[in-house]
């Protein structure tokens, strides 16, 4: 190979990025197989590089992480709402997030990016404070948490 197609090749492979990253999506819902105000899926294990999809199934809803359940050097999101947004995920760890105007009635998800140590037990503790003061699904959280492995 001579340098000019060596050279190529890189700068092809730079400007590809991650050609290994995935693309996942998560509903939001009103009603959804007999719950209220839930996440499809509500847990979500994906790799770091990989991005997340929020589909509004019914209207009135948005994603936003909780920014106490995020990793060190991850960047916070805010979905407006009725909003399809897509967030790339790069630091390993747990992100709790939620639909801002039902976190109230426990509207609430988490996304592990690879390994979620980092984090877990921080977020673990937030998440049970929280799910303290929802009106209704008063351990969502804690069930979400139980299939983190």
């Amino acid at each position: 190979m001579n340098k000019f197609n060596i050279l190529t090749f890189f700068i092809c492979l730079f400007l590809t990025g991650n050609v290994y990253s995935a693309q996942y999506e998560v509903k939001m819902f009103s009603s959804n197989k007999g719950e209220m105000m839930v996440f499809e899926p509500a847990v979500i294990k994906i790799q770091p590089g990989d991005s997340v999809k929020w589909l509004n199934a019914n209207p009135g809803h948005n994603a936003a992480s909780i920014n106490e359940m995020i990793p060190s050097g991850a960047k916070a999101w805010n979905g407006k709402m009725n909003e399809e947004i897509v967030v790339e995920f790069t630091e390993e760890g747990v992100y709790g997030y939620k639909c801002t105007p039902h976190y109230i009635l426990g509207m609430v998800g988490l996304v592990i990016v690879g390994n979620p140590e980092s984090n877990l037990g921080q977020s673990k503790d937030f998440a049970e404070q929280a799910q303290s003061k929802f009106a209704t699904n008063k351990n969502r959280f804690s069930e979400y948490f139980s299939l983190i492995k």
